[in-house]
């Protein structure tokens, strides 16, 4: 029976270098032969992003607006809440006032009377 032939160590590393020169040698002549598809890929994934881009600009333009109109919104609400208390602040003035008119209507009223039953008394007095 014959010994079995086993590969060198430099054998064994001769032959690695080749197959990685091979899929070199394959990969190269891929890129190569494929040159105008892999410009068409790029192309695609370049229209690809420049779409995302307008939708992602137009997204944020949108928003832009729906922010500009809440606080529009918010600002009027803040507006009409102000004149509601203006409107508010007045009329409970307007009742102070009114009070204090009435409670002056009153002591000039019962200031009447005093002086009238004084005078009614001294006229008593006197007569």
């Amino acid at each position: 029976m014959g010994k079995f032939k086993e590969a060198s160590l430099g054998d064994r590393l001769g032959s690695a270098a080749a197959a990685r020169q091979a899929a070199l040698a394959r990969f190269q002549a891929r890129t190569t032969d494929d040159d105008s598809a892999l410009a068409a890929r790029r192309a695609v994934r370049q229209a690809i992003a420049a779409a995302r881009t307008i939708r992602v600009a137009e997204r944020e333009a949108e928003r832009a607006v729906q922010e500009e109109a809440r606080i529009a919104r918010e600002a009027e609400a803040t507006a009409e809440e102000a004149r509601r208390r203006e409107i508010a602040a007045a009329e409970e003035t307007e009742r102070a006032a009114e009070a204090v008119r009435t409670a002056e209507a009153r002591q000039a009223d019962q200031k009447a009377a005093r002086d009238a039953r004084y005078a009614a008394r001294k006229a008593r007095q006197r007569g």
